[in-house]
C-alpha cells in the first residue's frame, strides 16, 4: 500500500512543479525562508556530522515533494558559509558546538544569500526562460559544466563553498554524468547538496557518492501551522481541509489552495457519495473539461482518497474526514468494491488518466471513465 501514496502521472508532476523553478522573484523561494518547521531531526543529523570534523562532501536531501528539503538546504548553506567567516568560540578560545543551523535575520550572510549575491553559494535549478515566461523542462549539462569551472577557482571569501542542486531529479542524462565527475573529484572545502524527491531515480553512482539525509513528511498540525503563516487569507475550514489534503506536504497544500483544491475535492466526494449518480459525474466532467488543470487535480484527489480508504479499510475502519460527507462517500464505494479491490481501482484510474494525458484525449470522457472504474 505504500505505493498508493505516490503521485505518478506526468501531468500531476508538471502541475506540482509549475512554480518550483519559478520566476526569480518568487515570494516563498527557499533562499528567502529562514524558518523551518518539522525538520529538527534532519537538522540535528547534519549538525552531528559538522561537529564531528568529518563532514561528507556531498549530501542527498531525500523525501516527498514540498516538505522543506530545499529550505533545509539553504539553511545549511547559510550556516556553513557563516561558519567559514567566523566560527563561535568560548572564553578560552575553544570552538563552541552549535545547537542549531538558524542564523538571525540581521546576519550579513542571510542578506547576501537572499539577494543572490554570495560569491560562494551556487544554486543550480532549471533555468528561467524569459521569452516563454516559464522554467525550462530540465537542468542542462552546460549549467553543470559552468559550475565545475567555477569550483576550480579560489573561493570568493576564502572558506567553504556550497552548491545546491534543486532538484537533482531534473538533471538530464548529460548533466547527471557531468555532476558525477564533480562528486568523484570534489574540490577542497566544497559542500554539494542534492535535493531529490525520487532518490531511486538518480544514477546509482551518484547515490553511492552522497550521504543520504532523509527529510520527513510533515504532520497535519505542522502543515496547518505553515498554512497559517503563508496563507493567512484562507478561511479556517478551508485551511483545515488543506492541512489534511496536503498529505504531509506544505507545497502540495499551497498548490491545492491556488487551484481551488478544496472545492474540487468537495465535488469529488459529493459525486462519490451520490452512487455515483450519472448526472453528478457529467457535471464534474463538464467542470474538468476546461483547460485550467482541474482534471489533473480531480484525478489526483480521487486516487489520494482511494489510497486513504484502502489503508483504513484494511484496518477495519474509515479514514478521518477532511470535509463533511466523506463517510457517506466511503460507505457508498465500499458497498460496491471490497477493500481488496480498491487498489485495482486506484491503478485503473491512473492508467485511464495516463492514457488520456499522453494522447490528449477528451477531459470530460476521462472523468466518466474514472468513475466507471469504481463500479
Amino acid at each position: 500500500m505504500a505505493a498508493l501514496r505516490l503521485w505518478r502521472t506526468a501531468s500531476w508532476r508538471r502541475w506540482m512543479r509549475r512554480d518550483m523553478a519559478s520566476a526569480p522573484d518568487q515570494p516563498h523561494h527557499p533562499r528567502l525562508t529562514l524558518s523551518l518547521i518539522g525538520q529538527d531531526a534532519a537538522e540535528q543529523r547534519f549538525l552531528e556530522a559538522w561537529t564531528s570534523g568529518r563532514l561528507h562532501h556531498a549530501w542527498m536531501l531525500a523525501g516527498p515533494r514540498g516538505i522543506g528539503k530545499a529550505t533545509l538546504a539553504y539553511r545549511i548553506a547559510r550556516f556553513v558559509l557563516a561558519s567559514s567567516a567566523a566560527g563561535e568560540v568560548d572564553m578560552f578560545g575553544a570552538p563552541v558546538a552549535p545547537t542549531s543551523l538558524a542564523l538571525p535575520a540581521s546576519h550579513p550572510v542571510v542578506a547576501r544569500i537572499a539577494s543572490g549575491g554570495h560569491k560562494d553559494l551556487i544554486a543550480i535549478e532549471r533555468a528561467w526562460d524569459a521569452k516563454r515566461g516559464k522554467a525550462r523542462s530540465e537542468i542542462a549539462v552546460d549549467q553543470i559544466r559552468a559550475i565545475a569551472d567555477l569550483l576550480h577557482l579560489t573561493p570568493g571569501e576564502g572558506g567553504w563553498r556550497v552548491v545546491i542542486v534543486d532538484p537533482a531529479d531534473d538533471l538530464n542524462t548529460n548533466a547527471a554524468n557531468a555532476l558525477l565527475k564533480m562528486l568523484e573529484e570534489p574540490p577542497r572545502q566544497t559542500l554539494l547538496m542534492l535535493v531529490t524527491h525520487a532518490p531511486g531515480a538518480l544514477l546509482p553512482t551518484i547515490r553511492s557518492r552522497c550521504r543520504r539525509l532523509d527529510v520527513a513528511a510533515l504532520s497535519e498540525g505542522e502543515v496547518r501551522r505553515l498554512l497559517g503563516n503563508l496563507r493567512p487569507d484562507l478561511a479556517e475550514p478551508e485551511a483545515d481541509a488543506l492541512a489534511v489534503l496536503g498529505d504531509g506536504s506544505i507545497g502540495r497544500a499551497m498548490d491545492l489552495a491556488e487551484q481551488g483544491g478544496v472545492e474540487l475535492y468537495r465535488s469529488v466526494v459529493t459525486t462519490l457519495a451520490s452512487g455515483p449518480d450519472p448526472e453528478a459525474v457529467m457535471a464534474l466532467g463538464d467542470r474538468c473539461s476546461r483547460a485550467d488543470g482541474s482534471l489533473d487535480v480531480v484525478i489526483d484527489l480521487m486516487r489520494w482518497w482511494l489510497a486513504r480508504l484502502a489503508r483504513a479499510a484494511a484496518r477495519g475502519s474509515l479514514p478521518a474526514p477532511a470535509i463533511e460527507g466523506e463517510e457517506r462517500a466511503a460507505r457508498a464505494v465500499l458497498a460496491r468494491l471490497p477493500p481488496d479491490r480498491l487498489a485495482d481501482a486506484w491503478t485503473a484510474i491512473g492508467t485511464i488518466f495516463a492514457r488520456a494525458d499522453g494522447l490528449n484525449l477528451d477531459r470530460r470522457q476521462t472523468v466518466l471513465d474514472a468513475f466507471a472504474a469504481l463500479r
